[in-house]
Order: structure tokens, then C-alpha cells, then sequence
């Protein structure tokens, strides 16, 4: 199997871009969402983690059924994956317009987040941040999302919990890793890009392409 693929972009040029089929569960989830804005992000973000899986194995996205399930929440929610080929790694993620997704051999996890455009809150940052990234990073708002970014990519790759993120030190991985290629940190590979206010970052067991999609 090849490496890892992420492909990221806005949810309309996605949703222009690519094709696919949703499940019942998942256009009954669609259909949940008020704003029609994050029915699209939805959307998109489920039928680009097929796109990912189909580049990755050389099918069609048609031929790929995107399931979730977990033991709290039901069928729709949890970690993805793809039916027909189980032991590939998925995973996808929505944020306001934008939407990234990921599949690669092995565990994989993926996350993007806006960084805002005021002061970034304070409650935030002691949850994000360990004591020592806290040393480095202080209240600046672009450093801190690239660190929940992280750690909500390990999140999505099953190494982490949430409550672990004042737990998790990442202060070495402080600075912005090169978006030509990945960075490897403790044996995983880091893949981050930027696209204007959005960071996004992959994490995957091998090294990972980015494919962008634009309008």
C-alpha cells in the first residue's frame, strides 16, 4: 500500500470537486443540522474521507461505505472507517467552511481549526497547553491552535483523550512544521499546512501527501 493521503479545502469546492454516496445514517445526520452551512461541512468531510480512501486504493469513492459506530452515542458516531476494507486508517474533519480528511495504512488522525480572530480565550489555553508549552507559547493564538491541532489529531487517532491535553507535552514540536513535506515526532509523521486562518494537521504512521482542492 502507498502512503498516506490527506486532501483538505473549502466545503464548496469539495462538495463541487468530488462525488460518492452517503448512508442512511449519515444523511440522517446530515439532515439534523439547522444551518445549512454545516450540513455542508458535514457532508463534504464524509465524502472526501472516501475520496481519500479511494486515491489511496485505486477505486472508485462509490465503491466505499463509510461506517461509524460506538458503544455511547450509536451507529454515526466514533472512529471511521471504511467497510469494505477495514484495516485501512481514516479520518476526516469539519471547521466552519473547511473540511480535511485522511487515509493511509496503520492509525491515522486528522484535525483543522480557525484561529480566531480575537484574543484566543484563557480557559482554552490552560486546557490546551502543557506547563511547558505554556512556557514557550504564552496567549499567542496561532501557536496555540497548531498545539490543540496536534493533539486533537492524536485524539482522532486513538492516543489520546481530550482530558489528556494539559498532560501531553509537545513543546518540542513548537514552531511550525514545513508544509512541503512531513515531520516525524516519536516515531508518528506530521503533516500541517495553513490555509489563511485555518491550521490543519494529519498524523499517520507513514509519510503523508497533501492534495489541496480549490474552487
Amino acid at each position: 500500500m502507498r502512503d498516506s493521503i490527506v486532501m483538505a479545502g473549502r466545503a464548496d469546492a469539495v462538495l463541487a470537486a468530488v462525488g460518492g454516496t452517503l448512508t442512511d445514517t449519515e444523511r440522517e445526520r446530515a439532515s439534523r443540522f439547522v444551518r445549512e452551512r454545516d450540513r455542508d461541512d458535514f457532508v463534504a468531510a464524509h465524502l472526501l474521507v472516501r475520496q481519500c480512501a479511494a486515491a489511496l486504493l485505486g477505486r472508485p469513492a462509490e465503491e466505499l461505505t463509510l461506517i461509524q459506530y460506538c458503544d455511547k452515542h450509536g451507529p454515526g458516531h466514533g472512529r471511521p472507517s471504511i467497510a469494505e476494507v477495514p484495516e485501512l486508517g481514516v479520518s476526516l474533519s469539519h471547521t466552519a467552511g473547511y473540511v480535511c480528511a485522511v487515509a493511509g495504512p496503520g492509525r491515522v488522525g486528522v484535525d483543522a481549526e480557525h484561529v480566531p480572530r480575537g484574543d484566543v480565550d484563557r480557559g482554552l489555553v490552560e486546557f490546551t497547553l502543557s506547563p511547558a508549552e505554556f512556557a514557550l507559547i504564552g496567549h499567542d493564538k496561532r501557536r496555540v491552535i497548531r498545539q490543540w491541532v496536534r493533539k486533537e489529531a492524536l485524539v482522532k487517532r486513538g492516543e489520546l483523550t481530550i482530558d489528556d491535553f494539559p498532560l501531553t507535552d509537545l513543546s518540542d514540536m513548537d514552531g511550525e512544521v514545513d508544509p512541503s513535506g512531513s515531520s516525524g515526532w516519536r516515531g508518528r509523521r506530521l503533516l500541517e499546512w495553513t490555509a489563511g486562518a485555518v491550521i490543519g494537521c494529519a498524523v499517520t504512521d507513514h509519510p503523508a501527501e497533501l492534495r489541496r482542492i480549490d474552487g
